[in-house]
This record gives structure tokens, C-alpha cells and sequence, in this order.
């Protein structure tokens, strides 16, 4: 189905997860699709051992679970897009270009089961107040940006530096704020307005 859009090419094909994580060096993918049902290694794991390396890609999981675990689990590892398998050509081929301008997609009909997951994230207690938090001006805008839901690389297009200052730069946002996952602090920046 992609490769019959000519924006894209396919450059490898992995039949598992740990394959996968082999090849894709090599190969220097934009995009990574990964599915959650793999041998070996699952598609969760998969995506935080991409995450953990260096691989400068996006990173999609491309499946039929519509489960809100499943979904939650996906962006907390760090997916820059939540697609089901079913979708058309020519919708997974624009949520792909969203993908790769930056973006992060999440298929239409998934919207209201993370509507109701951060509802319910949300009606849990703040872990702070914004007033017992010091975040430098960088890491205020850092957090702005992990709000509008962009990726670290289009973080770093956006404020002018690096992948790796993107990633310290989350690493203490998070830590100050006493969160785990680029989620909940979006969560938690938009709980503040």
C-alpha cells in the first residue's frame, strides 16, 4: 500500500521486532512502522529500544488493537502516530505525511478513546502545583511543545537546537514535574491554561 505512493519508498522489511532493530541502522529509515504483535519482541518493547537508541526516524505503530491500553502504552513508549491497519491507502498514506511534517497522528475513530483515558488522567490529583515548580524559560518551552504533541526532532526544528538537547531537556521537565511520560505532562500543561 505505500510504496504505491510515489512520496514514499520502502527501504527494508523486518519479520520481527529484534530484526528490526538490526536493520534499521543500516537502512536509515524517516519512518518506522511497527506493529504490537511481533515474535520475539513485541511492538511496545521494539518501539522503546528504538526510542533508546539513535536512530533519528519516526516512529508509527501500525495495528488492529483499538484498545486504550494498548494506545496509552504506544504514546507513553514514545509513538509519533497510533494507526489501525483497516484505514485506506490514501488515509494512511496523508497520516504519514502528517507524520513526517511532525505531527502526531492518531487514527480518527481512536480520538474519543483518548478523550476518555486523559479524561480520566485528568481528574486525577495534580502531582504539582504550578507554583512549586521551577522550570527554566528552555524548559517552558519545551513543555509547550510536548503539549502541542511534537516529536523531539520537530521540537528541536522549532527552538533551533539539537535532538539530544531536546531529550535532556524533557528528561528534567519530566523529572521536576514528578511525571513519567511525555503525556501526562502534556496533560499536565494543558491543565494549567
Amino acid at each position: 500500500m505505500i510504496s504505491t505512493d510515489v512520496m514514499f519508498e520502502v527501504v527494508g522489511e523486518a519479520s520481527s521486532g529484534l530484526e528490526g532493530l538490526q536493520l534499521a541502522p543500516a537502512l536509515a529509515p524517516d519512518i518506522v512502522l511497527i506493529d504490537l504483535n511481533m515474535k520475539e519482541l513485541d511492538g511496545l518493547e521494539t518501539l522503546r529500544r528504538f526510542k533508546a537508541g539513535d536512530l533519528q526516524a519516526r516512529f508509527v505503530v501500525l495495528t488492529v488493537s483499538d484498545a486504550e491500553d494498548d494506545l496509552l502504552e504506544a504514546l507513553r513508549a514514545g509513538a509519533d502516530g497510533y494507526l489501525l491497519k483497516d484505514m485506506e491507502p490514501e488515509e494512511l498514506a496523508a497520516s504519514l505525511k502528517k507524520i513526517m511534517s511532525g505531527m502526531t497522528v492518531i487514527q480518527d475513530r481512536l480520538t474519543e478513546v483518548l478523550k476518555q483515558a486523559l479524561q480520566e488522567l485528568g481528574n486525577k490529583p495534580l502531582q504539582l502545583a504550578p507554583e512549586q515548580v521551577a522550570l527554566t524559560e528552555r524548559e517552558q518551552e519545551i513543555l509547550q511543545c510536548l503539549a502541542d504533541g511534537l516529536s523531539n526532532k520537530a521540537i528541536a526544528r522549532r527552538l533551533g537546537i539539537s535532538d539530544t538537547t531536546v531529550k535532556v531537556h524533557v528528561k528534567h521537565v519530566l523529572s521536576k514535574l514528578r511525571l513519567t511520560s511525555r503525556l501526562e505532562a502534556a496533560v499536565w500543561a494543558h491543565k494549567q491554561k
